[in-house]
């Protein structure tokens, strides 16, 4: 087994952009990566900080299609929903991100699937927000936490078939 599925993404601020880039591998194909980024079943047992119970709204992963969830912890309730821009199956999702806490602050998001050596994948995903004092917030938010436990559960999901 790989030890570079138990190391956590790599987030970090573009300088002097408004972006954020995440970085992750799985010991998984850039196939089953993606169908567990668009299927709403896989992506509700994955996404998200542990403890964290998701309920899909609204899935149409398709180019033009949309997305809304809820996420409910001990720590509350939160909403996100967007668009999908484009959706290239195995290799990229183009999509918005928005916290209905704040639906002002949408994000454009892009996800890249790239094919490793050995069955494996990188995704890199680029979030494009409104300034670069938003950036350093959701960079301050803890947002690692999510992403990182996410993942995680992902890898989980891969070892045992599951995904």
């Amino acid at each position: 087994m790989s030890t570079t599925t138990k190391a956590e993404a790599t987030i970090e601020a573009v300088p002097d952009l408004p972006v954020i880039k995440t970085t992750r591998e799985f010991d998984a194909t850039p196939e089953r990566v993606f169908r567990a980024h668009v299927d709403p079943d896989l992506y509700a047992q994955w996404v998200g900080p542990n403890g964290t119970e998701t309920e899909i709204q609204t899935w149409d992963a398709r180019t033009g299609g949309s997305w809304a969830f809820r996420g409910t912890s001990s720590a509350g309730e939160h909403s996100f929903y967007g668009s999908f821009h484009e959706v290239r199956p195995h290799e990229r999702i183009v999509q918005t991100f928005t916290w209905a806490g704040d639906p002002d602050g949408v994000s454009l998001e892009t996800m890249t699937f790239e094919a490793l050596d050995g069955g494996r994948c990188r995704i890199v995903a680029t979030s494009v927000v409104e300034t670069i004092e938003v950036r350093d917030q959701w960079l301050a938010s803890g947002m690692e936490v999510g992403v990182n436990h996410g993942y995680a559960k992902l890898d989980a999901l891969f070892e045992a078939g599951s995904a």
